[in-house]
């Protein structure tokens, strides 16, 4: 039997240990367990599984072998480009004895752990991609072999199947939102609509008769028990979101109730993970955002907005920048001024900070923080 042969009993262990990894609630979970199995199963010093995010970037990026003390001194997260990059576009598994002599090799960030031998393996399921798992430098010093490497290739597959199923369940909870929103607005215009229309025409007709204050009397009763109704959907609806929500739902949603003109791009990068929270917090969060987006569509004439969500330190890390005109905060008009106190109040209800950087002709940065309820995974 040859050593690039992965035996039945090495395949059990595989699939026992992604079926492990599907069990997580998030995909960011199980993400995360990938990386941290497959580490083990390779028996390598570091390992990373990346996420494209469709547009030449990364939507995740979780590690294996470096702790959070050592991420906080990187310099910046890896973007996709370089020998990461080279894996996403070529789909290809690639295997090197020293990573700066490969062409696309773009080198480390400062504060970056050194790093020399490197595997990276597609994580595909026919033609679609699902991600890119890299690993580097094995704990026994040796080179990566090509049984490693079908090693990695046979993870890759059931990783696959273990994000596709992920990403399918959270599709499903996102249709369950939308057929109970299409639910609440069929009841709204069959019992509540058709209750203030009536309610309508029977003020008409008082309209043009002598005045009573007791005959207003069933029209302010027929209110009261509308807006108790209206008031009951609400809390129905919030529930509903308060489990399922997430930060890329929030900003979709601002972004899909703005009128943004077809010549601006907006990018957006956010975590699917579901904020812990409460519902009056996240539709509070959600008027932040609409505040900063809508300064972007509508006074700074940006051509393009990248809107980007993820948690760290314990915090909910909101940045939105735009390629607009730009401003000098300290200059502004009462009335912008206003504006962009009350957005610092909105801020400072959820015991955040909001940072604006802005210069004349140089666009807009605003990064908010606002600190968590409760223990979130990192996520960058």
């Amino acid at each position: 039997m040859s050593d690039t042969t992965i035996t039945l009993g090495r395949l059990k262990d595989i699939v026992s240990i992604v079926m492990y990894a599907a069990s997580a609630d998030t995909l960011e979970e199980v993400l995360q367990r990938i990386a941290h199995v497959t580490r083990e199963l390779v028996g390598c010093k570091y390992t990373a599984l990346g996420i494209p995010d469709g547009q030449g970037g990364l939507r995740y990026f979780k590690v294996s072998g470096i702790t959070p003390e050592e991420i906080e001194q990187i310099d910046h997260p890896p973007i996709g480009v370089g020998l990461l990059g080279e894996v996403m576009n070529e789909r290809t598994p690639i295997r090197l004895e020293d990573i700066c002599q490969h062409p696309k090799s773009v080198g480390f960030p400062k504060g970056h752990p050194e790093m020399k031998t490197f595997l990276g393996v597609p994580v595909q399921a026919g033609e679609q991609l699902f991600g890119m798992l890299y690993m580097t430098d094995k704990t026994n010093g040796e080179l990566f072999t090509l049984a490693d490497q079908w090693l990695v290739e046979t993870i890759a597959g059931y990783a696959a199947l273990a994000i596709a199923g992920t990403e399918l369940r959270q599709k499903q909870t996102r249709i369950t939102l939308l057929e109970e929103r299409q639910r609440i607005s069929m009841e709204l215009h069959d019992g509540v609509i058709q209750s203030l229309y009536a309610l309508g025409m029977h003020l008409d007709l008082l309209r043009h008769q002598q005045p009573d204050p007791l005959k207003f009397q069933p029209v302010i009763d027929g209110l009261n028990t509308v807006i108790e109704e209206i008031r009951s959907y609400i809390l129905n609806l919030r529930q509903l979101n308060k489990e399922t929500r997430t930060c890329e739902d929030i900003i979709y949603d601002v972004v899909s109730r703005l009128y943004i003109p077809l010549d601006v791009k907006v990018k957006i990068r956010a975590p699917r993970v579901p904020l812990s929270f409460s519902a009056e917090e996240v539709d509070s969060i959600g008027m932040i955002i609409r505040e900063v987006l809508s300064n972007a569509v509508r006074h700074a004439e940006a051509t393009k907005i990248e809107a980007r969500c993820w948690f760290k330190d314990n915090h909910l890390l909101i940045d939105i920048h735009d390629d607009g005109k730009g401003f000098d905060p300290q200059a502004l008009p009462d009335e912008k001024g206003l504006g962009l106190r009350n957005l610092q109040h909105r801020v400072q209800m959820h015991n955040g900070t909001l940072t604006i950087e802005s210069q004349p002709g140089q666009g807009t940065n605003v990064a908010i923080q606002i600190p968590l309820p409760a223990k979130e995974h990192d996520t960058a």
